[in-house]
């Protein structure tokens, strides 16, 4: 079940495989942890490790800590918020979870169409920002990696705009899902990134104080970006089973 850490940032090594273990369902909900003195022998590792390791589980909310009795294992799907996106993500073989990805996708549509609504009345200020950097899409529009970065500029202008601090937090979890998976993200999103014109559509409608233009084109052109990642996951679900059958 467990195997010993590298001999590098233990107590980071020890989190990602105890976190890995938890939501893979390796460790099942309301199941107990060892004893730190166990964990310590099992991942040979000092007690320092396991103790902040288990610190960080407790604060993603992955395990409950009981002073004087069992750690067990929460039910993250219950309990962790959407920090714990980016780790699900990836997959302990190195591969990208699509359906997990779909949800991310679907989750950026829903909040992103609702944003840009809201962006609508906050008044001229925001439509500046975003002209500023759509010009500079247009100046870099052979260049996905310079449109990735100016599109999250624009996205996060235009939740500043909404002004509504759990907006705000939930883009924060999705942002740091593209940073950490750029080369993925760019390619599910080649065809949104390069539509300089759409972006400028929801410029234009936030200008107009427009909420439901704004909201229209914000799902439309989210929706592309979702849309492909419905279809890689609803195909490698079928292959997935189509795989089990031939088993059998």
């Amino acid at each position: 079940m467990f195997k010993p850490v590298e001999r590098k940032s233990l107590s980071d090594a020890v989190f990602e495989q105890l976190r890995n273990q938890i939501v893979s369902g390796e460790m099942e909900p309301g199941s107990a942890l060892p004893s730190e003195r166990v964990l310590c022998e099992m991942l040979d590792v000092n007690r320092g490790a396991v103790r902040e390791a288990l610190k960080r589980l407790d604060q993603a909310r992955l395990i409950s800590i009981q002073h004087g009795g069992a750690t067990r294992v929460l039910d993250f799907r219950e309990t962790a918020g959407t920090d714990l996106l980016a780790e699900l993500l990836m997959q302990s073989n190195g591969e990208v979870d699509f359906e997990v990805a779909r949800s991310i996708m679907e989750l950026r549509t829903a909040l992103g169409s609702d944003i840009a609504r809201r962006c609508a009345s906050s008044g001229p200020g925001v439509a500046v920002s975003l002209r500023e950097i759509i010009a500079e899409m247009r100046t870099n529009k052979r260049d996905v990696e310079a449109l990735q970065r100016l599109d999250m500029a624009f996205w996060q202008a235009v939740v500043l705009g909404s002004e509504n601090i759990a907006y705000q937090l939930a883009f924060n979890s999705i942002r740091d899902v593209h940073k950490r998976f750029g080369a993925v993200m760019s390619q599910i999103m080649n065809e949104e990134l390069r539509d300089i014109d759409a972006h400028a559509r929801i410029a234009d409608a936030i200008e107009a104080a427009n909420g439901d233009d704004a909201e229209l084109e914000a799902r439309d052109l989210l929706a592309r970006g979702e849309a492909r990642v419905r279809a890689v996951a609803e195909r490698m679900r079928d292959d997935k089973a189509k795989g089990g059958k031939h088993g059998n």
